[in-house]
């Protein structure tokens, strides 16, 4: 039986992953700053903007049900932490010319993600999830071998990202994206802030320092608010109307617009050794997602819900 896709839904999906595939453009233009100080940013003008978001849509109700659940607020609190070093590994990577890893980290973290549903959750791998974990675990041999170290920086944002969506299942599907992500934030606020408090003192922060374009620059920084938390609110938006098939498949637009950033805007180096790991991981995803459409397939029509992410 055949469904139809959405249009809104489609488009949402497409925005939201657009932007995360442009990140790379963005933490460019920020560059001057170390990667420390912008995540510091980042997480607080995120708060700030969701505070706002909270404001204008009344959502506070949510937000005070996860304050008033100790469980829930650990988790996120942990959840917190993860997204934190994602961010933290992502820029560093971004701004030291190797996006190419990033995008290798994000194509490689459904693989993670199935790795950790076994290993923490006990469920049962089919053999053509078993196939593509091991095509998987090749790639990473193939470039470590060609390079001749881990990349770490791609192995680092799969794990982390993998499980914060594990941190995010657990917090249950009654915890949307704009509640989520304002206690995540509030939570990494005092920290951050005090980080920038910590450089302004020191006469190392870049927010209001001198320079022909010290306005452009501060906007910027301002601007990692709504720029973190605009996709995430389109996201879950899209994930509301797609099914999960949709959504899986509209996953992979982000790395594959910051492998063509990384090569074609950046120049980044793309040896042989590089381009082979590569086509085993897009061979293990297309095993991984031949697999998906058929088991969705046998269960026919059906929507299943689809959780809150982020990047």
């Amino acid at each position: 039986m055949r469904t139809e896709v959405d249009r809104v839904g489609l488009v949402l999906g497409l925005s939201c992953y657009l932007l995360w595939g442009a990140f790379p453009l963005y933490f460019r233009l920020l560059d001057r700053a170390g990667a420390v100080e912008i995540v510091a940013h980042r997480a607080a003008w995120s708060l700030g903007f969701c505070l706002l978001l909270l404001a204008v849509t009344r959502g506070w109700r949510q937000v005070a049900d996860v304050v008033r659940t100790p469980g829930t607020l650990g988790t996120l609190a942990l959840a917190a932490a993860l997204v934190a070093v994602n961010w933290l590994v992502y820029v560093y990577g971004v701004n030291t010319g190797r996006t190419i890893d990033a995008a290798l980290g994000y194509f490689v973290n459904p693989l993670v993600t199935t790795v950790l549903a076994v290993v923490v959750l006990g469920e049962r791998l089919r053999p053509a999830q078993w196939a593509a974990t091991g095509i998987g675990a090749a790639a990473v041999v193939v470039i470590a071998v060609g390079y001749g170290r881990l990349p770490w920086i791609s192995l680092a944002l799969a794990v982390s990202f993998g499980l914060y969506g594990l941190a995010k299942n657990r917090a249950g599907r009654t915890v949307g994206a704009l509640a989520g992500l304002t206690v995540e934030t509030a939570v990494l606020f005092p920290v951050a802030v005090g980080y920038l408090l910590v450089l302004a003192a020191a006469g190392g922060g870049t927010f209001g320092a001198g320079g022909a374009d010290r306005a452009a620059h501060m906007l910027l920084l301002v601007a990692a608010g709504p720029l973190t938390a605009v996709p995430l609110l389109l996201f879950g938006a899209a994930a509301r109307r797609l099914p999960l098939s949709v959504v899986g498949m509209l996953q992979y637009l982000t790395p594959v617009l910051q492998l063509v950033v990384g090569v074609a805007l950046f120049h980044e180096p793309m040896p042989p050794e590089r381009w082979a790991g590569f086509a085993l991981v897009w061979l293990a995803i297309a095993v991984l997602t031949a697999d998906g459409w058929r088991q969705a397939y046998r269960r026919g029509p059906g929507r299943p819900g689809v959780a809150d992410g982020a990047a």
